[in-house]
């Protein structure tokens, strides 16, 4: 089983950090389903040393879900270590640095992937977040600038000699984004040529795809983002219910997470578009979907979701 410091997990596969989506109800509920550790949302390095209600409110957090990792982002060394101080008020099992995010709000200011174009700041960052911080520091990156610049191995071994305890590696560019295919065998090399250990990321949505990933880069973990996303079967060897009356007993528990740890009357749109993507791959998926856009309040998306529930398998002509 995957080791990171002290901290031993009882499965290797990981959710990974999904900005607007990693919040505590779903991080709890992708533990339920198998997941050995779970990452927050991406936590602004200068919101924490500020303290702003919103960045805090990210931080919630119940023994249930641990071990649980929290990410910060920044380009200022001296801003992430104060981070990273202020964050071991929260008992995190571990801090990690996204040093990988290609969103352009986030690399225009230097950080996530622009630290990529700039190894010694990134050097600095981690140095001064190991050295803040109470827990073992990983960093999350990618195979490269883009296809001409592949800065992997480097910059892995640059975070190992900085004190990291860990990588994980995605297996795109910066230039590529989200797009084309993850490129396991890049991940594959910066296995070889660091110690620490080496998680890879990228095009996983099911745990067989997981197993086959882990074997074939020979990588000590895996981690699963939007691939888990209406789907934490990911993380279970039991898989994705192909029919509306397995998916339900999953969306149920997700509605009950969030109506104990969310304000869901102010965060109606998100839920609704969590909720939404459960039905994405049955047939008359649309019609699902268009179901849980209309209710106009959380009370009505949970009663219209157990009316599913109590009808069974639906004809098309019964969804409104």
């Amino acid at each position: 089983m995957l080791k990171i410091g002290p901290l031993q997990l009882d499965s290797p596969l990981i959710l990974a950090p999904l900005a607007g989506y990693s919040d505590l109800p779903f991080r709890l509920l992708c533990r339920e389903y198998g997941a050995g550790l779970v990452v927050s949302e991406m936590i602004s390095c200068h919101g924490m040393v500020y303290q702003q209600p919103n960045t805090l409110a990210m931080l919630a957090t119940v023994p249930a879900e641990r071990p649980l990792s929290i990410q910060l982002f920044g380009a200022d060394p001296m801003v992430m270590g104060q981070a990273a101080a202020l964050l071991n008020k929260f008992h995190p099992d571990l801090i990690d640095i996204n040093m990988g995010c290609p969103v352009r709000k986030v690399t225009k200011r230097g950080a996530g992937s622009a630290l990529m174009k700039t190894p010694a700041l990134a050097r600095q960052i981690i140095e001064a977040v190991v050295r803040e911080s109470d827990v073992p520091v990983t960093v999350k990156t990618r195979i490269g600038i883009d296809q001409k610049t592949m800065t992997a191995v480097k910059f892995a071994q640059m975070a190992e000699d900085s004190g990291a305890a860990a990588v994980t590696i995605h297996g795109r560019t910066w230039a590529q984004g989200f797009t084309g295919l993850a490129d396991w065998q890049a991940i594959a090399e910066v296995k070889k040529a660091v110690s620490i250990p080496v998680i890879g990321n990228g095009d996983i949505d099911d745990y067989q795809t997981a197993q086959q990933r882990l074997d074939e880069a020979g990588c000590d973990g895996v981690m699963i983002g939007r691939g888990a996303l209406g789907n934490p079967w990911a993380f279970s060897a039991s898989g994705r219910p192909a029919t509306l009356e397995g998916l339900l007993p999953g969306v149920r528990r997700h509605l009950e997470l969030m109506a104990e740890h969310l304000p869901t009357d102010r965060m109606l749109g998100a839920i609704k578009n969590q909720i939404g993507r459960y039905f994405k791959e049955l047939p008359h998926s649309s019609q699902y979907r268009k179901l849980v856009c209309a209710c106009s309040d959380f009370a009505t998306l949970r009663q219209e979701i157990d009316a599913l529930g109590q009808q069974g398998t639906l004809k098309i002509e019964d969804l409104r």
